[in-house]
């Protein structure tokens, strides 16, 4: 889930290359299958397609040093998805760096732009 401070929405995304290596997705996709053991459950837990979460998961691993994601294909014990030691490690840093963006937009980031926001769109002309 992507922070929000009143209306002020924060969207942190990491790039490697031209190509987002960490955004508020992929790290929710990664939280995802470190809570369902698996891609597809993920996906679906998320209301991704199959392909889609594949293709997210193909990005980080090619993005980073390591692999974020290993995969174990089948069924059983053994099987499925783990988040690596990388994958948890870049988790932590990039929900820790949201937070960061939080405190500082606290810290009264917003005060010249509060006053001249309305509080409701007006309607479409």
């Amino acid at each position: 889930m992507v922070p929000r401070l009143g209306p002020l929405k924060l969207k942190a995304q990491i790039f490697c290359g031209d190509e987002p290596a960490m955004g508020p997705g992929k790290a929710d996709l990664l939280e995802a299958i470190d809570r369902e053991g698996s891609i597809s459950a993920a996906g679906r837990a998320l209301g991704m397609s199959y392909r889609r979460t594949w293709l997210l998961v193909d990005s980080m691993n090619r993005c980073w040093v390591d692999k974020l994601v290993d995969t174990t294909p089948g069924g059983g014990s053994d099987k499925g998805a783990r988040i690596t030691p990388c994958g948890k490690q870049v988790l932590a840093a990039y929900r820790a760096l949201e937070s960061r963006l939080l405190e500082t937009a606290d810290a009264g980031s917003l005060d010249a732009l509060s006053p001249l926001l309305r509080e409701k769109p007006l309607p479409p002309s």
